[in-house]
């Protein structure tokens, strides 16, 4: 399968919109696109979704494998035309000091050719040094060609183009005026989503005419094809996606999903559903009750920027509330965190919210955690862990991350936590995901993978809950012999954290 890597020399180089209108320009003429993203990122892949037609899927050395990424791509482009990976800050980048964990090294693992999209503001002649460093500082990237973009006039494009030609031989694929329309706005977490832009549909096919006027797509394909990889058939193909065929039954999960908590990864919805959950969506923001369901996943986003039309949902909010305290399994993160608070403070705007975690999220100016987390589980976590050892259990200790601008303030105190936080930050520097009830709600995003199976343990908590509300056992279910409500759970000494690879 052909495939591309999109990576820049800096962050915020415009690989992005680059992307998004690359992938719509190829699905427009026919092709097949399967986008990917690197690194713990939600918004971009909602973007391609919107560009291609298909959902996007994250690769990240985090939280992956090497073999794992590998499989999940060679798995999900199968019969498709061409693999479009997004890379995220530079082509370099990262927090490894040997660039193991950079998107360098995710197009060296993947035998993808890199397309570097170049901010050419202020450059003529000095853009050639910088593809020459590119080339030379490792020599085993293969960098296919070059997009100069934020272009001021034609005398500079000229300019630019010459330089390039007589200096390098890193062939120019296209080059990208400046202009203020071509900006997908950005905001404190990011781009904003496809879901709060106006006029969606209107934008993506701009950003296509744009990449289609000013790239030739013919050498974009004609790169990939000719640097496609062959198949490792040494290499065992697993991935853990796809859908599964679920028995009539099977426990139902109500998903918030509208413009206040879309962050999800596709295959973690997926892992719920191969888990054997069926997945029920609803809004916040519209529904006045809970679907019937026996559990609840609400994922980040922005409960901030829709502080008002979550109070004025008082019934929804009553609901779960209710639901929560009588024991209903909740999982929440982040902007879910947020939500289960008692008031959302922001930019001197506050919200009441359902009240079942005993805090108030207060949004500051600047973030209040933001990276790779590391966290080890205590005795608190109500999930089962399965498994006849140890080992076979899972890991206690959890690679994930965190990106918020709130706090939990006014927490009640001696709260029951389902992890110690030995890097990163979590509700209060040193815990994270609080225990209330069946509930466990965190800052940290988790991710299922090869590594942390997750969504297998939630679902096999729901289940139980379940089967013990059916046989009358009562609300309450000790998946891990949970510490009660006001007591902390503790592993007793912890190791010392480890630096994992960079969040953009």
């Amino acid at each position: 399968m052909p495939r591309l890597v999109v990576s820049a020399a800096h962050k915020s180089s415009g690989k992005t919109t680059f992307t998004i209108g690359l992938a719509a320009a190829l699905a427009r003429i026919g092709r097949r696109v399967q986008c990917f993203k690197k690194g713990p990122d939600y918004i971009d892949p909602l973007w391609h979704r919107r560009a291609s037609g298909r959902p996007s899927y994250n690769l990240d050395f985090n939280t992956q494998t090497p073999d794992e990424i590998a499989a999940q791509v060679a798995a999900r482009e199968a019969g498709l035309d061409l693999a479009l990976i997004e890379g995220n800050k530079g082509l370099h980048d990262g927090v490894d000091l040997e660039g193991a964990d950079s998107t360098a090294a995710l197009a060296k693992l993947l035998k993808a050719p890199v397309v570097l999209v170049l901010d050419a503001s202020g450059m003529t002649r000095g853009i050639a040094p910088l593809l020459m460093g590119y080339r030379m500082f490792d020599s085993q990237v293969d960098i296919g060609g070059v997009v100069v973009n934020r272009v001021a006039t034609a005398r500079q494009e000229a300019k630019l183009i010459a330089a390039i030609e007589r200096y390098t031989d890193v062939p120019v694929l296209g080059t990208i005026g400046r202009r203020a329309d071509l900006v997908v706005e950005e905001r404190h977490l990011g781009l904003t989503t496809p879901q709060e832009t106006d006029d969606v549909e209107r934008v993506v096919s701009h950003l296509a005419e744009t990449v289609a006027g000013g790239v030739d797509l013919a050498r974009i394909e004609a790169l990939a094809e000719s640097r496609a990889p062959t198949p490792d058939r040494a290499r065992p193909i697993v991935v853990r996606g796809g859908k599964a065929s679920l028995p009539p039954g099977a426990p139902t999960i109500a998903v918030a999903r509208d413009g206040a908590f879309c962050f999800y990864y596709q295959d973690d919805l997926e892992a719920l559903e191969r888990a054997g959950a069926r997945l029920e969506f609803f809004s916040t923001l519209e529904a006045k009750r809970l679907p019937p369901a026996d559990g609840l996943f609400i994922g980040g986003g922005f409960p901030e920027s829709h502080v008002a039309a979550l109070e004025a949902n008082a019934s929804l909010r009553a609901d779960i509330a209710e639901k929560g305290r009588a024991g209903l399994p909740i999982y929440a993160e982040c902007g879910g965190l947020m939500y289960l608070s008692r008031k959302i403070v922001w930019n001197g705007v506050e919200g009441d919210m359902v009240g079942l975690v005993p805090g108030d999220a207060v949004v500051h100016e600047r973030p209040q955690g933001r990276g790779l987390v590391v966290l080890e589980e205590t005795t608190a976590m109500p999930w089962p862990r399965g498994g006849a050892t140890p080992e076979a259990a899972g890991p206690r200790r959890v690679r994930a991350h965190e990106f918020h601008y709130a706090r939990l303030e006014n927490l009640a105190p001696d709260l029951a936590y389902a992890w110690k936080v030995l890097r990163g930050d979590g509700i209060t520097g040193r815990d994270d995901g609080v225990v209330i009830a069946n509930t466990v709600a965190s800052f940290t995003h988790l991710r299922d993978t090869s590594r942390l199976d997750w969504a297998r343990r939630f679902v096999a908590f729901v289940e139980t809950h379940r089967a013990a509300r059916r046989e009358g056992r009562g609300e309450r279910i000790a998946g891990a012999a949970p510490a009660p409500v006001g007591r902390r759970g503790d592993l007793g000494a912890v190791g010392e954290a480890m630096a994992f690879g960079g969040l953009r």
